[in-house]
């Protein structure tokens, strides 16, 4: 194209150009605000919402986690007001990560199978102060460990078998203290599969599976591992057991694995980066499929808005659509009681 055919009419490059304009003006359907609501493809309610709580051992304890601006950690009897709070709002579910005692982790993660531990009884207190809020509780190893892995450690390597076999019998403690969905994000091989045949072993074959089927080793877990407390214990990295951030194939074979081992929900980690992966695994496995805003993602919104570079309350809202435009079924957020006190007043 030269040139003078750039600022040319457009009438003289196409001469059908009036008369497809005249029919079609696509900022007839924007013109208005009732007439954007009207067309809208994607909408976001509070139904789309799981809202991650962080819980630590104690009594009325709440701690600020500095790489977090606005979350807390709290102990189990805060949790359960955070949770009633949540309930209140029409949050459909929360989502806990224990901060577990320095002194109770070990090579092996064996608190996880302490059926008084801090995730246990946090999930009872939900459960009994607001029976009707859905609770999801993670069976990875990593917040009980001393070296901050999802799974057991022997001569510098991750052990699957062993692995899974633990992350089984946690699981099966987590529905017995009241856990809704084991939403496992170890990442091992196999473990789905171990984690349905334990808890319908056990009486619990109503309790769901939510698997981390996509989660990738991915730079933007930082915030999340000081809220957890592995931020000084894990040592080198998770690279042989996350999904490598380059692949897509790579994700959408676990999530043919784990839906062939008796998953019940899929689940994309971190979430605006992988919007792709988001919609290859909804389109192709078509079940309910969610996605984690991951603590990265929210603090990079909170620090650009912090400083002035971005309106806060538009990107938060703005990111939560993205996940539903991408097939998000659901999206475990941080933001979620403030998005639900927005879209409940509007």
């Amino acid at each position: 194209m030269t040139a003078a055919s750039i600022t040319a009419p457009l009438s003289t490059l196409r001469p059908d150009v009036d008369r497809i304009t005249g029919r079609r003006r696509l900022r007839r359907n924007r013109r208005t605000d009732w007439s954007r609501r009207l067309v809208r493809e994607n909408t976001l309610t509070v139904d789309d919402l799981i809202w991650p709580i962080f819980v630590i051992d104690g009594e009325n304890r709440r701690e600020p986690i500095a790489a977090m601006p606005g979350i807390e950690r709290v102990s189990a009897d805060l949790a359960a007001e955070e949770a009633k709070r949540g309930a209140d709002l029409g949050i459909p579910a929360v989502a806990l990560f224990p901060n577990v005692e320095m002194a109770l982790r070990d090579q092996t993660g064996s608190e996880i199978l302490n059926p008084d531990n801090v995730m246990c009884r946090a999930t009872q207190a939900i459960k009994e102060a607001t029976p009707e809020i859905g609770v999801i509780t993670d069976a990875a190893l990593d917040p009980f460990t001393d070296h901050g892995h999802d799974g057991i450690l022997r001569d510098g390597i991750i052990v699957n078998d062993e692995s899974v076999a633990q992350i089984a019998k946690a699981a099966v403690l987590q529905a017995k203290a009241g856990a809704d969905i084991i939403a496992p994000s170890d990442m091992m091989d196999g473990r789905v599969g171990a984690i349905r045949e334990a808890l319908d072993a056990a009486g619990h074959s109503d309790i769901a599976i939510m698997s981390y089927t996509a989660k990738y080793a991915s730079a933007f877990y930082g915030p999340y591992r000081e809220a957890i407390g592995t931020d000084a214990t894990l040592k080198g990295d998770k690279l042989t057991y996350y999904v490598d951030p380059a692949n897509s194939d790579d994700a959408l074979r676990e999530a043919e694995t784990d839906v062939a081992e008796g998953a019940d929900m899929l689940m994309v980690k971190p979430g605006l980066p992988y919007l792709d992966i988001v919609r290859q695994v909804k389109d192709t496995f078509a079940l309910p499929t969610f996605v984690y805003q991951v603590s990265g993602e929210y603090s990079m919104i909170e620090a650009a808005a912090a400083n002035g570079w971005i309106d806060g309350e538009r990107a938060m809202m703005e990111s939560l659509l993205a996940f539903k435009r991408a097939g998000a079924d659901g999206i475990l957020t941080y933001f979620a009681p403030r998005v639900a006190e927005k879209l409940n007043a509007a």
